[in-house]
């Protein structure tokens, strides 16, 4: 199964650190963002990569050529500097994945998730996992009910981690261009073709310099323990 990395943000809540460094490429502990995604993936498996990109993209090409360094065969999917949303993203990638199931996972995120748990899910539409609403997002996205289906406007909800398995049909007969993923899911859901997983580990969504700043301490913590 081939994994694909969203690494097209442009990091607006991170500024001024992505003016010149694509938010990927912000460290933590001494090592880009994304490194620590890859590394995770190939040790789940996944060895045959993704990544799209667009604001300051070259340098994520150029950081990490074509993979072998990092036990991966990375392919690139550029939109230029104007990104294409997320499922836009996916739409334009659609070539360089999977036909039937891939994995998906925001290029922001850091966390201690064994990707290896989703390779043999089953997958109708799409398997999202979830997390709990961390302070910043409190009211959450989705819930998920006994039978593992993702369901919305519950009275628990949690948040999606950014994490999600897709089966390519989800998003054919939709025009190339920019394109949000929500919308695309919450039409799925309804029909209840969505199925769904809670994450009880390390999860944290980098999407502040304070945040990376606690990701930083995270890390160094780990390496000194």
């Amino acid at each position: 199964m081939k994994a694909m990395i969203l690494a097209a943000g442009r990091g607006e809540r991170m500024r001024p650190l992505t003016d010149n460094t694509p938010k990927p490429l912000l460290q933590a502990a001494g090592k880009p963002l994304i490194e620590y995604t890859i590394k995770q993936l190939v040790k789940a498996g996944f060895t045959e990569i993704v990544i799209n990109h667009a604001h300051l993209g070259q340098q994520i090409e150029e950081r990490l050529g074509n993979g072998n360094q990092l036990g991966a065969k990375i392919h690139y999917s550029p939109e230029g500097e104007q990104a294409l949303e997320t499922a836009g993203g996916i739409i334009k990638a659609l070539p360089l994945l999977d036909k039937e199931v891939f994995l998906v996972v925001n290029g922001d995120i850091a966390t201690d998730f064994d990707f290896t748990d989703l390779k043999n899910r089953p997958v109708d539409l799409a398997h999202l996992v979830l997390v709990d609403n961390p302070e910043h997002h409190p009211d959450g996205d989705f819930g998920l009910d006994n039978s593992g289906h993702v369901i919305a406007n519950t009275s628990k909800q949690f948040t999606f981690s950014g994490i999600g398995l897709y089966r390519a049909e989800l998003f054919y007969n939709i025009p190339a261009g920019s394109c949000k993923l929500g919308p695309l899911l919450r039409q799925e859901i309804a029909n209840g073709r969505v199925s769904g997983q809670k994450l009880n580990g390390f999860w944290m969504d980098i999407g502040t310099p304070e945040r990376l700043q606690e990701l930083d301490l995270y890390y160094t913590l780990q390496k000194t323990n």
